[in-house]
Order: C-alpha cells, then structure tokens, then sequence
C-alpha cells in the first residue's frame, strides 16, 4: 500500500535531492521534510481513522495550492537567477525542510484517502504497525531516490536542469491535485 500511494514521490524526491547536489546537509534537509510531510499525511489518516475528520473533504484538492506556489515561487527564483548569472545554471542549494514537508504532505491527498479507511478497520495495534512499517518506507524512499540522484547520468541531467524540472514538476504536482481534486470546479 505504501509504494503504491507513493510512487510520484520518488520522481519528486530523485529532484530534491538532484537539486540539492553534493551537499550532505541540503539532502538531510530534503529528508527531514520528507518525514515532516508524511509525518503529517499520518497524522491527518490516523485522525480522520479515528473519527476525528481533520481536514473536510471539499478540503483536500486545495491543498495543490501549496506545491503550485512553490513551484511559482522556485520558477521565479531560477529564472531571476539565470537571468543574473548569464546562461549558467543557478547553484544547487536545496530546498529547506518545511518546502519538501509542504509538497510532500500536499501530494498526500489520494494517500490520506486510502489510508482512512484502511486504518479505520484495522484496529489500534495494526494502524501503529503500518504507521511503523510507512515510515521505514519513507528511509526506503528517500534512500532510492537519493541513489537514482547521484546516478551519473541521472546527476549530469538535474544538475543541468533541474533548475527548470523542480518548478514543472511542482506546478504539475499542483494542477493534477487542484483539477483531479475538483477544485474550482474544474
């Protein structure tokens, strides 16, 4: 169940980490947001399990809002930064902790609707042990998409633009959830 609500998130993560480089302390930051937003996902699925109903459900397509700003936001910051810089590409710095727990737990719409009802039948000591077995997931995760990051040629290719596939795939991450959502009535 865990791989299959988050298969999008390894592309997003492999960005990430692609975006943050070689830097051991901007892939920490991309971790530790990737377990701050899913920490998040959790808690929404558990409380909403419980009866508890976090967020309404006329609530969630919203929620594309947030990684569509940041990819206007991380958009704007490339485009500014390439236009200062000639026609290199921006330095990697990374994205901070709360950028990747905001896409992460606003990617988290369709994960919070299975994991509901699934948490809602499963009783309390089943629920503590998918929650356990999900967050070594996300170890999983973050570990794959590390790798497929310093892969050469997947390391020349985000090095070389993903400046530009950060922001698309924000933005398309935002639009997917805002139109498969509902939101607007589109």
């Amino acid at each position: 169940m865990f791989a299959a609500t988050n298969i999008d998130d390894m592309l997003v993560l492999a960005v990430f980490f692609g975006h943050a480089g070689h830097e051991r302390a901007a892939a920490a930051r991309v971790a530790a947001g990737q377990y701050l937003g899913f920490a998040g996902i959790l808690a929404a699925s558990v409380a909403g399990a419980l009866g508890a109903g976090l967020l309404p459900g006329s609530a969630i397509p919203y929620l594309g809002l947030l990684p569509l700003l940041l990819g206007l936001r991380a958009a704007r910051r490339a485009w500014n930064s390439r236009r200062d810089a000639g026609d290199e590409a921006p330095a990697a710095s990374g994205a901070g902790v709360l950028q990747v727990a905001a896409v992460t737990f606003a990617n988290g719409g369709d994960n919070i609707g299975v994991y509901v009802p699934v948490f809602a039948v499963a009783g309390t000591a089943s629920m503590v042990g998918y929650v356990l077995v999900f967050l070594a997931g996300v170890a999983v995760w973050c570990a794959i998409s590390w790798f497929l990051a310093g892969r050469p040629l997947v390391a020349r290719a985000l090095s070389r633009w993903g400046h530009i596939l950060l922001p698309v795939v924000l933005i398309g991450i935002g639009a997917t959830i805002l139109i498969e959502g509902g939101a607007f009535g589109l």
